[in-house]
């Protein structure tokens, strides 16, 4: 019987089958085909949507941008608070050092003068009004030497150091001669001095530290010689000097030496220096001798101008008797001696003492040596009367601490804390990896806005600053970078100091120490995400725009969602504001929102209340 199926197993196929396979697989092609030719219904409706869409320019912003505009699709949220402009008074309103509040504290040790922070329903909710007439200050180098009136109008200080040449006020501006009460002749002649005897012109000298700086002409002038110097003055022992200082775009905050720490790290600073600034050195057993030393890099340099050096030109003038000047110079000279410094100089009003590379050669009789605790631990720490141990060194020739390279070339080469493995979770390769990163968010910073890296943007402040990346990536004569390291996140401000940039710690639940209008732009890389849950966003935005100046930008980089909820805030703020893609693209979870603060200025009818 025959078998109804193939031996083989394989069916014939019919001539039909085929010829409809060859004729479906013709069709799609030529279907393809026309689609691709333009005159398909999909691509002309690709086609209009691409025509309404701009994707180089945002017209409402300020600067040119190469990015498209990301549009987040929400549910619906509740309107955004619109926050009224705070009552003229407060138009130099300094959270943390307001004189009312702070005549409330002791006297004793500058108590008074250190920071104390309003309590959670004390804090405005409204914003600061720039002065009426404010303008757009000068660009650097012409704002070192000029200032507008309309926007530190205070003439205190013209008539109180007329005869120092501080500063002089003519038609509408402020001049600043370069003059000082302890350098009459100018701060150039001054620092010219003090070159003689310090390596500042071969980049041994990078970061500095002036203690009661006044309008902090020493630091402006110190900057022609590639020094960076972190200024600090108390609020309203002059008024507006700190104000001053910024509007010159010289960097500076409001603080005192009184009975907490300054909030720098260890070895910090390649000098620092005294003009005249009023500080008891002999007090508390040197306890601010011993704070000095603290931030002072082995091998740094002190300089001390002013009382009691050349006491003996000037003791009627100072109203002292030669003995009791003469004890205290004795008495500086013992401490320096405790803390191993050598006096190097002394010529007229100036002395100058080197701090010793290490301990090895130290003269000291009997020394309290700090026990035990992290000398960067800082924040809001009271201040001891005690010496802060050298790190520890195998020859006498070592530099306690590692020794750094000369400015510009440390500003990559790898922190001597990174080398000896002091901060947890940086190694060299992942410091080094940072950098690429942050060249390349950098660059694309700079397309965003092609103000970034001008003389525009002075004075820049980085909210989150790392391991200093963004501002090694900006580094320019034309602008400097004050790094803030969160008092919440992974302690690197010492890696910072040793690239030769500065910074300072800081809590962003509370007001910055300084004063309104002070930064041209803020950048905010990952704030908010360490934020959430430790405090209210509107605080630390509102904090933002005090700080900033009017026409100002910052640049936000987080999560989507974070950002998401900022921009609702930044709505009410009078800021223009734009979400854009990470520069790899829109897959990135991580986003930018970019911002512009409005200009505006305060009236008689603002409002005064806290609350609305």
């Amino acid at each position: 019987m025959a078998s109804k199926h193939n031996p083989s197993g394989n069916r014939t196929r019919s001539p039909l089958s085929i010829f409809a396979v060859i004729g479906l697989c013709c069709f799609f092609y030529i279907l393809g085909a026309w689609q691709r030719s333009g005159f398909g219904k999909g691509d002309s409706i690709a086609l209009a949507v691409t025509k309404q869409t701009d994707c180089s320019i945002f017209t409402n912003l300020n600067f040119e941008t190469h990015h498209n505009d990301v549009e987040i699709v929400e549910h619906s949220k509740p309107k955004a608070v619109v926050f009224k402009p705070c009552d003229l008074k407060y138009t130099d309103y300094t959270p943390c050092q307001e004189q009312d509040r702070a005549m409330k504290f002791p006297r004793d040790n500058m108590i008074y003068r250190e920071r104390h922070c309003p309590a959670e329903e004390e804090k405005l909710h409204c914003l600061i009004p720039a002065p009426k007439g404010y303008m757009t200050p000068f660009e650097w180098p012409k704002s070192r030497d000029y200032v507008h009136y309309s926007n530190v109008p205070h003439k205190s200080l013209t008539v109180e150091k007329a005869v120092q040449n501080w500063v002089q006020f003519k038609g509408n501006v402020f001049k600043f001669p370069g003059g000082g009460t302890m350098f009459p002749q100018g701060a150039d002649a001054y620092i010219d001095e003090l070159a003689s005897v310090i390596p500042i012109a071969d980049g041994s000298v990078r970061t500095a530290l002036d203690t009661g700086c006044g309008v902090a002409s020493w630091g402006a002038y110190m900057m022609k010689r590639n020094v960076l110097a972190m200024s600090f003055a108390p609020r309203d022992n002059h008024e507006a000097q700190v104000q001053f200082a910024l509007e010159r775009g010289v960097p500076a905050v409001v603080g005192v030496l009184g009975s907490i720490n300054l909030p720098y790290p260890s070895r910090a600073f390649d000098m620092a220096q005294c003009s005249r600034c009023l500080i008891p050195w002999t007090a508390n057993d040197g306890m601010y001798l011993m704070e000095v030393d603290r931030v002072l890099r082995p091998g740094g340099y002190w300089v001390l101008s002013g009382p009691p050096i050349n006491w003996k030109t000037y003791y009627k003038t100072w109203k002292r008797s030669k003995e009791d000047l003469k004890a205290e110079q004795r008495k500086i000279e013992e401490l320096a001696e405790l803390l191993c410094w050598e006096k190097k100089y002394e010529k007229g009003d100036i002395a100058i003492f080197q701090k010793k590379v290490n301990d090895k050669s130290c003269r000291r009789k009997s020394a309290n040596i700090c026990e035990s605790r992290d000398a960067d631990d800082v924040w809001y720490k009271k201040m001891e009367t005690c010496i802060t141990p050298f790190p520890k060194v195998s020859s006498s020739s070592e530099v306690a601490g590692g020794e750094l390279k000369k400015y510009p070339a440390r500003l990559f080469g790898v922190p001597p804390r990174i080398a000896k493995g002091l901060v947890d979770g940086v190694s060299a390769e992942s410091y080094q990896e940072d950098n690429k990163l942050w060249k390349k968010h950098v660059n694309a910073y700079k397309r965003i806005n092609k103000l970034i890296g001008t003389a525009r943007y002075r004075n820049v402040m980085d909210m989150n600053a790392g391991l200093g990346g963004f501002a090694a990536s900006l580094e320019s004569p034309k602008s400097w970078v004050m790094n803030v390291v969160p008092t919440i996140a992974k302690n690197t401000l010492g890696i910072i100091y040793e690239r030769g940039l500065i910074g300072i710690y800081h809590d962003w639940c509370e007001g910055f120490s300084t004063y309104p209008r002070t930064y041209d732009f803020i950048h905010a890389n990952g704030v908010f995400s360490l934020y959430q849950n430790k405090c209210n966003f509107e605080y630390i935005l509102l904090e933002m725009d005090r700080i900033l100046r009017p026409e100002g930008a910052v640049i936000f980089r987080d999560d989507v969602d974070v950002l998401n909820k900022v921009r609702r805030i930044a709505g009410g703020m009078r800021w223009n504001t734009k979400m854009m893609d990470h520069e790899d693209g829109p897959l990135v979870p991580e986003k930018m929102l970019v911002a512009v603060k409005q200009y505006w200025v305060g009236s008689s009818g603002n409002s005064t209340s806290n609350d609305q």
